[in-house]
């Protein structure tokens, strides 16, 4: 090195590398936690995975499915039409899925109807394919989720916060 340059040592250069290394090791274990195990976002996952797989069934196997909420026991349960009454018990008993315990559906909303807020709902999925227009909003805390149920999309869109059905765009105040 000339005279009059400054430059680092090769002592410095490796402290520093140890402690950016230490940093990423404290906080990479913190990110994927909150990434993983959040609970908002696990029953969001859930649920759309479910519903996903509810219209790959409906259109695969012929038969118009439904996607069963329980607002009071904050759980959900795919039912097909021809399903007997004894096989729709059944279903409901074996094969639910329980939100987390945080989390909880605050309400559906569905094209012409008001928000429903307590006891079962129902979301049909046509044989064709198409589903019938709804929101479903989960809240945790004071945090809310939206998913969008569209007729002809075959991907739910998840919004980060309170969206109305008819209004798409706009956050709950």
């Amino acid at each position: 090195m000339r005279p009059g340059q400054a430059g680092y040592t090769l002592v410095e250069l490796i402290v520093v590398v140890v402690l950016i290394g230490m940093m990423f090791m404290l906080a990479v274990p913190a990110v994927r936690d909150t990434l993983l195990n959040d609970s908002l976002k696990q029953a969001t996952r859930r649920l759309t995975g479910a519903t996903a797989e509810l219209r790959a069934d409906a259109m695969r196997e012929h038969a118009d499915t439904f996607l069963r909420i329980s607002l009071d026991e904050n759980r959900f349960w795919i039912e097909t039409a021809d399903m007997t009454a004894e096989k729709r018990a059944e279903v409901r008993q074996k094969e639910s899925h329980t939100l987390p315990e945080d989390v909880r559906i605050a309400d559906i909303q569905r094209i012409g109807e008001k928000k429903q807020t307590d006891g079962e709902a129902e979301i049909r999925f046509s044989k064709q394919g198409y589903a019938q227009p709804a929101a479903i909003h989960l809240v945790k805390d004071d945090r809310y989720v939206t998913l969008m149920i569209e007729p002809f999309l075959s991907k739910i869109r998840t919004y980060d916060r309170y969206v109305d059905l008819d209004e798409k765009t706009s956050p709950r105040s």
